[in-house]
């Protein structure tokens, strides 16, 4: 019975998440995605309760596990110096460029219509759930680059955060060449933007 639960909840997701990025949030209705889905909206009111709890879940599901590889991974390049600049951008880069490997276009797509939808719903809730991460990388870069004001650092650490979502989607001139993995253009994408991000951090 559980197995059965934890599909059908996988299933509203999936479904969820396919027509979020597609047609964005406001526009896409619970009967389409019960019906994708194959399930009555009976079984969406069962598992999230309302379509502002499912649109949450939908970034709790993939965000959690990327904010807790980030986190990890900061403490870890902070044991090796607080002035790694190095590694601390890889622990903000890397975990999302793979995210963006093993899910594909559809959540990228839904990140960018978070940005842009006027829903201050998800807003808020994306800000209480995910603020704490980039305000630790905020004040971890803030060791290591002390000549920037707090309000220069943020304005640089948006720009990080663009050219990431950027990479994210794959929607730059540099194209995986064939014989090349997802995994290895992927690593290669995180080498380039970590030195791009860098440099830009520590321009005068």
């Amino acid at each position: 019975m559980a197995t059965a639960q934890f599909n059908t909840k996988d299933r509203i997701l999936n479904a969820a998440e396919a027509l979020f990025a597609t047609h964005g949030f406001m526009a896409t209705s619970l009967r389409e995605v019960t019906s994708k889905a194959q399930v009555n909206i009976a079984a969406v009111n069962y598992h999230f309760g309302s379509k502002e709890n499912l649109i949450n879940e939908v970034f709790r599901r993939r965000m959690d596990d990327m904010s807790a590889q980030r986190l990890a991974r900061l403490s870890k390049a902070l044991d090796a110096g607080k002035d790694n600049l190095e590694g601390i951008l890889d622990a903000f880069v890397t975990p999302a460029l793979e995210l963006a490997g093993t899910t594909g276009t559809a959540f990228i797509r839904i990140l960018a219509r978070a940005y842009v939808e006027e829903n201050e719903g998800l807003r808020e809730y994306i800000s209480k759930r995910y603020g704490h991460v980039l305000r630790e990388f905020a004040h971890a870069l803030s060791q290591c680059l002390p000549d920037l004001s707090k309000q220069e650092l943020y304005w640089r650490l948006d720009f990080v955060t663009g050219s990431l979502t950027y990479a994210m989607a794959d929607f730059g001139l540099i194209r995986r060449p064939p014989g090349r993995t997802e995994h290895a253009h992927r690593q290669e994408a995180s080498r380039h933007l970590i030195a791009f991000a860098i440099a830009g951090l520590r321009a005068p």
